[in-house]
């Protein structure tokens, strides 16, 4: 071989090898790439998973917050429904003292007892459904205890009798009032 062909095969390999260095300098920097993109989607997957997690906490400490108000609120609820029949005894008492007209200091102390209760009750958030003789029945705000014969037409569906008044606790409904309907 001439120095020719020896110096032309020379320059051969030389491009031969550096087009395979070449294209190993660009697998490395596609496996750099690679690399940098996957830690550039984990860091956002990441990210992600923070604002899930603070908005999760967020959400769950307006919850508690917002339930503790509520048990605030109704945490006399027990009490409250305990002292209704305590309520209902005394109106039953004072309906019948009314009748006695010889009973009159003794109605005007139960009277007292009864105005003094009930103003208690509501400064501690317990109010009365006010229910009347000829309201429309609803089953979402009344309970049934039966039905009679509507002594006229224009009774038919409504309200004839209030057993029980119901009352409410802020507002949620504790006792629902007991009426009777005509049919």
């Amino acid at each position: 071989m001439s120095k020719k062909d020896k110096k032309d095969k020379k320059e051969i390999e030389d491009v031969v090898n550096s087009q395979t260095q070449t294209a190993e300098v660009e697998e490395q920097a596609v496996e750099e790439l690679t690399v940098e993109d996957k830690l550039k989607e984990e860091l956002q997957q990441e990210k992600e998973k923070f604002l899930r997690l603070f908005a999760e906490f967020e959400n769950y400490k307006k919850r508690t917050s917002r339930e503790r108000v509520e048990l605030f609120s109704t945490a006399s609820e027990d009490v409250m429904k305990t002292l209704l029949p305590v309520l209902d005894d005394f109106e039953r008492a004072l309906n019948h003292i009314e009748e006695d007209k010889e009973a009159e200091e003794l109605r005007k102390g139960v009277l007292l007892i009864y105005q003094k209760l009930i103003n208690t009750l509501e400064l501690k958030g317990l109010k009365s459904i006010k229910v009347e003789k000829g309201d429309v029945f609803n089953a979402d705000d009344h309970e049934a205890i039966t039905q009679i014969p509507a002594p006229s037409d224009d009774l038919k569906g409504k309200i004839i009798d209030v057993i029980e008044k119901g009352y409410k606790l802020g507002d949620k409904v504790i006792r629902f009032p007991k009426v009777v309907i005509g049919q």
